[in-house]
């Protein structure tokens, strides 16, 4: 594997111009507050250092440079991939570059898949109508096929038969099979969805930046059938696009993302995926702030749903796009487990994180600061540890609680509150709360056994 070259400078590039805005957006988004601190912040340097000379990676030494400062943006790609679970920090730069392109075959299988059900996958082009009714019969709108296939026969993709006049194909055309029809219903969502996602960022200004974004959320849609696709994947899939320039990498690090948070995006009639996370917050809240638990039951809003985007797209509405990354890192590092990779590959692609396992024999300064908190005193149970975003939005509600007390006096003042903290929130700041607030959790819960 050929390491890569950086320039001389790379430790002290300002951060302040990687993600380019356009200048019609700039005023109407968060300023960044992420800042290179030599020390401080993974540099390219230090991240060299730590791996061996056949591509083992120290990991403690990454992990503790991570937790104080964040990651150098120009190595930002290359350790997500660890930090994600993409890969083994004990595994060697040949064994990488092996899994490297074994997944890049495998995301070409099926991508090859899905463009053989729709060709409008890899095509360059992004659907925002739907293609196809409920029934199965595919829908041949002028509208859309202009604006999906403007340079290709509007046939492709589709029967040569004709239509009822109200652009539904003829029921010739009819598909049967249950789940091609539920994920081509869903890639209309996913075009309107891409279109929306991130549109500040002079890097969406290209198309093909666009419709990489729309195959690896389709291309996913399909291979996770119990979920699917679902409205805010495109906030959690577009980082991913902007950091690896390879499209079936990004693809990895995306399903690696939601291996953690799939479960939120699962629903029932009875329940909402995220409702764990949220039953979780309520607890936190009851234990280290009563008064304000009580009040925000007293208001209605007892079931935190003014919470879900928080939850759902992990404060990428909160920050702007550069702190959304500093806060991901970080959160990423301290609850990292070294077994992540090894239980993922167990697992298979498109599940979920197996939660409760016992961990191998390591280092305890091998995983994160707040997974080694949860492994010393016993806060992993079967359904796992609480993920640290719930004490992250904990610490938002903790330290809002005065205002909330004093002038919430019903949900619409309690979610204005709560909406002021948009591009006010501190990543760094945030993540420190969390850890105090869990080591105050941890104590009490310790306190209440018998």
């Amino acid at each position: 594997m050929m390491r890569r070259r950086w320039s001389k400078d790379s430790d002290t590039d300002s951060s302040s111009s990687l993600y380019q805005l356009r200048p019609d957006c700039a005023s109407n988004v968060p300023d960044t507050k992420f800042k290179i601190k030599v020390g401080r912040t993974l540099s390219v340097r230090k991240w060299q250092a730590a791996f061996t000379q056949q591509g083992n990676l120290h990991i403690a030494s990454v992990l503790s440079r991570i937790q104080r400062g964040g990651v150098h943006p120009a190595i930002r790609n290359e350790v997500w991939e660890f930090l994600l679970g993409c890969f083994d920090p004990e595994s060697t730069f040949d064994e990488r570059d092996h899994i490297r392109n074994t997944r890049r075959m495998q995301y070409a299988r099926w991508k090859e898949q899905c463009r053989e059900m729709d060709s409008y996958v890899g095509s360059g082009k992004i659907i925002t109508a739907p293609i196809i009714t409920e029934d199965g019969v595919p829908i041949k709108d002028p509208l859309v096929l202009l604006e999906a296939t403007s340079d290709q026969s509007t046939s492709q993709g589709g029967s040569t038969s004709s239509n009822n006049g109200n652009g539904v194909a003829e029921s010739v055309d009819r598909l049967t099979d249950k789940q091609t029809i539920e994920w081509k219903l869903t890639l209309h969502q996913i075009g309107l969805d891409v279109l929306r996602t991130d549109r500040s960022m002079v890097f969406y200004e290209k198309k093909e930046n666009l419709s990489k974004l729309w195959d690896i959320l389709a291309v996913y849609a399909w291979i996770d059938k119990e979920v699917g696709y679902c409205q805010g994947m495109s906030d959690l899939c577009s980082p991913m696009i902007v950091l690896l320039n390879d499209e079936a990498d990004a693809f990895w690090c995306f399903e690696r993302l939601m291996r953690r948070l799939r479960g939120n995006f699962r629903c029932t009639q009875q329940s909402v995926g995220v409702e764990n996370q949220l039953q979780h917050l309520a607890s936190i809240i009851q234990v280290l702030d009563p008064k304000l638990y009580d009040h925000l039951e007293t208001l209605g809003g007892g079931d935190y749903l003014f919470a879900f985007r928080m939850f759902m797209v992990l404060f990428r509405r909160e920050l702007s796009f550069g702190d959304s990354l500093y806060l991901w890192e970080m959160m990423w590092a301290l609850e990292y487990d070294p077994d992540m990779f090894s239980t993922y590959e167990e697992a298979g692609a498109a599940t979920d994180r197996t939660q409760g396992h016992k961990p191998r024999v390591k280092s305890t300064r091998q995983f994160g600061k707040y997974e080694r908190a949860n492994l010393k005193n016993g806060a992993n149970a079967v359904d796992g540890p609480v993920p640290i975003s719930v004490f992250l939005v904990a610490s938002v509600l903790k330290e809002n609680s005065q205002k909330l007390l004093q002038e919430a006096r019903g949900l619409d003042d309690l979610i204005r509150i709560l909406n002021n903290v948009n591009g006010n929130l501190d990543a760094k700041k945030a993540c420190e709360a969390a850890l105090k607030l869990h080591a105050k959790y941890l104590r009490k819960m310790q306190g209440k056994k018998p």
